[in-house]
């Protein structure tokens, strides 16, 4: 962790209240990693495919004389906001923007916290939604899979947590005034590219962490969103997503589960999305874990994925290795939708 001390944050608290800063400072993390994987399956088999971790996330922090606190989160990462295949060649797949997900948030033990995300923001369901078994479809969505459509409304985005009102429960609001409809990949709209959109979100969601071991969360937002297409017509999507998780650890055993569904109003892309995992801490260095996907869609055989992981860590270094099954991976049934995946990577964080 490299530590930058004494950055002034005055021009940010001075857009707030008229205060000053106290205390400020920039922290930057990130990892060195080096990884490898590859796919196998009746129709394909891509070898080896080698790549490098290439992101840092700068943190700064500041404590106004009110009493409340203003952070500002900035990622940079090379290649998030392009979508390639493996496959492409190497000038396409590093030809992304390099800015990421960035963020400011407010907070004081009597407001609680708000947070507005510029980028990369997460309503008060898709916050929620990563699978218990890891979001295994993720690996394979590229390769033909099908990919999880959630309510995440991205962009400029606001996201509340109320101050604690009962021990051991979180509650928050997720707030979307301008939602782009140009989401294609979950549906909204269909045919085409978006040149105009708006809408709203608006969600809540709970965490209780009130009994030793045992976490449970739950999320529901709902959609409202209207945009026009390239060619003039205009799409309209009403609907909402629900989520919830549960995870229980008892000793060095710890069991998972979680559950997701989209439901987009007159349309045949409702998709429910469920997962469990199960993992085992041998030692305080070692642990291993089993975990299975299936995604369910309207009118479609279930994509099902299953997979087992092993991790070693040592000081700051790690070392990862999975391996992933799919069948019927987008939805459909055929050689072309039955392969398999494996991985191994080395972590050194800092």
């Amino acid at each position: 962790m490299n530590n930058f001390k004494k950055i002034g944050m005055t021009a940010l608290a001075a857009s707030l209240v008229s205060t000053s800063v106290f205390a400020g400072e920039v922290t930057v993390a990130g990892k060195a990693k080096i990884a490898m994987d590859g796919y196998t399956g009746t129709d394909l088999h891509t070898g080896t495919g080698f790549s490098m971790g290439n992101q840092l996330t700068f943190s700064g922090s500041g404590e106004l004389d009110n009493g409340m606190t203003v952070k500002l989160s900035f990622v940079l990462d090379q290649n998030d906001d392009k979508v390639a295949d493996k496959n492409t060649t190497v000038g396409s797949r590093n030809a992304g923007a390099p800015f990421d997900s960035h963020s400011v948030s407010v907070s004081s033990d009597a407001m609680g916290t708000l947070v507005f995300a510029g980028e990369g923001g997460s309503s008060a369901a898709s916050a929620l939604d990563s699978t218990a078994a890891g979001d295994m479809w993720d690996n394979f969505d590229k390769k033909g899979g099908v990919k999880v459509k959630d309510s995440s409304p991205g962009d400029n985005s606001l996201m509340y947590t109320l101050p604690s009102m009962v021990d051991d429960l979180a509650v928050s609001v997720s707030y979307n005034p301008q939602l782009s409809s140009g989401k294609t990949d979950n549906g909204i709209p269909s045919g085409g590219a978006a040149e105009t959109g708006n809408g709203t979100e608006l969600g809540y969601s709970a965490t209780y962490t009130g009994v030793e071991g045992l976490s449970v969360s739950y999320g529901v937002t709902d959609l409202d969103r209207l945009g026009t297409l390239a060619d003039g017509t205009t799409n309209v999507a009403k609907g909402d997503q629900t989520a919830w998780s549960a995870s229980y650890a008892y000793g060095s055993v710890t069991v998972s589960a979680s559950n997701s569904e989209y439901d987009i109003t007159g349309t045949a892309s409702d998709q429910e999305t469920s997962s469990y995992n199960i993992s085992y801490t041998v030692s305080d260095a070692i642990s291993i874990g089993y975990g299975q996907e299936e995604i369910s869609k309207t009118g479609a055989v279930d994509a099902e994925f299953d997979g087992v992981t092993a991790s070693y860590t040592a000081g700051g270094m790690t070392v990862s290795a999975g391996m992933q099954e799919a069948s019927n991976m987008g939805n459909a049934a055929g050689a072309a939708n039955q392969m398999d995946y494996w991985s191994l990577s080395l972590a050194f964080a800092f």
